[in-house]
């Protein structure tokens, strides 16, 4: 399904409809949750991460890693085409904003300090994010990504 699926971003008041008050100051006003005390920072579970919004596949737990700073990190994305990078000046700070492409919700910040694999942390925040275990992933259509799950020698 995530190849032939075209996700679609819903209407704003579906949106506001379907998320949490967190879910959406984080995913469309940009925000950013509180580390250490998200549902996924420490997750260690197999399986794969989409956006709230649209369900595009986002993140394997097989790129995921504990980076320290409360937030979930992956190494990389599940699918390089579902992510959109974009330059981000606030805080006074010049970062790498990461965002869903169909869905636009901002997930979180690409840092250049990762593992050595490829040196990338995607940085994403939870509210952004719903958790698909493995053993789920055939019946909510995302069977194709099981071999996404396999960690890279």
């Amino acid at each position: 399904m995530s190849k032939a699926h075209k996700w679609q971003r819903p209407s704003e008041a579906e949106i506001k409809q379907q998320l949490t008050a967190e879910q959406f100051r984080v995913t469309q006003q940009d925000g950013t949750e509180r580390p250490f005390s998200n549902a996924f920072w420490d997750n260690h579970e197999a399986g794969i991460y989409v956006d709230v919004v649209t369900g595009e596949p986002l993140f394997s737990s097989a790129a995921k890693f504990d980076s320290g700073t409360g937030w979930p990190s992956f190494s990389a994305p599940i699918e390089a085409d579902n992510i959109c990078e974009l330059s981000d000046e606030s805080l006074s700070m010049r970062r790498v904003e990461v965002r869903s492409k169909q869905g636009n919700s901002h997930l979180g910040h690409l840092f250049d300090d990762g593992p050595t694999s490829t040196g990338l942390r995607y940085c994403i925040n939870s509210a952004s994010l719903r958790f698909i275990p493995q053993h789920e992933l055939e019946q909510a259509g995302y069977g194709d990504l099981l071999s996404k799950l396999e960690k890279k020698a």
